[in-house]
């Protein structure tokens, strides 16, 4: 991978900053039906609106400008509008068949802009990180309660729909792979195991990003994991960074990223969002709170990449990247 030594170079300098929410800053368009269709769905059979991932085809100004206004305020990686891409999502707009083209024209939409930034700054490279969410399907529990052995998915059929979407990313430009907002492991060892496959094949070295969820005070993802096994599960592979995302806000976040930095030889990630969600669903926030929240794990030592999920805009993502500035990144054995 080109960049790869320079992503290295970059995370022994300072903190990255990943970008913040995408969706948070689609609603603000407004869109309906006609705009998620564009002229060449307009025929579509099935409704898409909400299909996100579509907006890359249909709307692709919209997700360059949300790419760019993160790069402004001053994001490193940026992530393809891609978290739903895997035919397992897109079935339930019947759209299996355009996975390949969704991911390869998100991964060059974000590949365009961050070139832009670097070539404006070669100092301060930019990087592109391939989304790959969980799918809406999970490996290890049943969804019906009277049948506690009943799979929705296999693994087989998770490994072929990771590795397809991996392809795309990786052909239309991504520096990383994000395997991202993991509620059940077994689904994330599906995607590892494909990106794997893909770097045998291919004979590169893929910098991968793993980031699970804890869902509630429990301090465990959906599938019944601590921070502590969710690292053991997935440590065996040669990981970029290991962290959490989603789900909690950063105050809330503080302890298991503690279990992380302690224990793994990788860069540590975080991403939370801006809080916890109101009785509308809306994330209360302001920039300036959560920068406030986030300045515990820099000062603790324990982070070298941060960035913004749910809620959170290029606002949130300015004042955390002002703020970490002034701090060092976490110390990583190989790489002190």
């Amino acid at each position: 991978m080109k960049n790869s030594e320079q992503l290295y170079k970059a995370l022994s300098e300072r903190i990255l900053i990943l970008d913040g929410a995408m969706g948070t800053m689609l609603q603000r368009y407004k869109f309906e039906e006609e705009d998620y269709r564009g002229e060449r769905f307009k025929d579509w059979e099935h409704p898409v609106k909400g299909n996100n991932d579509l907006l890359s085809l249909t709307q692709p100004h919209a997700i360059e400008e949300v790419h760019r206004k993160y790069l402004e305020a001053g994001a490193d990686i940026l992530e393809t509008n891609t978290f739903s891409g895997t035919t397992i999502a897109m079935a339930d707009y019947h759209m299996e068949d355009l996975v390949y083209e969704l991911n390869y024209e998100s991964a060059k939409i974000a590949r365009k802009v961050c070139d832009e930034f670097t070539a404006q700054n070669p100092g301060k490279p930019r990087f592109v990180a391939g989304s790959i969410g969980p799918t809406n399907r999970t490996a290890s529990l049943s969804p019906d309660v009277n049948d506690p052995g009943y799979r929705a998915i296999t693994f087989e059929e998770l490994r072929l729909a990771y590795k397809q979407q991996s392809e795309a990313l990786l052909d239309g430009g991504s520096d990383i792979l994000l395997v991202e907002t993991i509620f059940d492991t077994l689904n994330a060892k599906a995607a590892l195991f494909a990106i794997d496959e893909i770097q045998e094949e291919r004979g590169i070295q893929i910098p991968i990003m793993v980031s699970g969820t804890i869902t509630d005070a429990s301090g465990r993802t959906l599938s019944g994991q601590t921070a502590e096994a969710f690292l053991i599960s997935v440590s065996h592979l040669n990981l970029l960074s290991v962290g959490f995302n989603c789900a909690l806000g950063a105050n809330q976040l503080t302890p298991y990223l503690e279990t992380l930095a302690h224990n793994s030889d990788f860069f540590v990630s975080a991403y939370p969002n801006a809080g916890l969600p109101n009785a509308f669903g809306q994330y209360d926030e302001s920039p300036e709170f959560m920068a406030e929240q986030i300045r515990e794990y820099v000062e603790k030592g324990l982070i070298n990449i941060i960035g913004g999920c749910c809620g959170t805009t290029p606002e949130h993502i300015k004042a955390i990247a002002d703020l970490v500035d002034k701090y060092e990144p976490r110390k990583v054995k190989n790489f002190v």
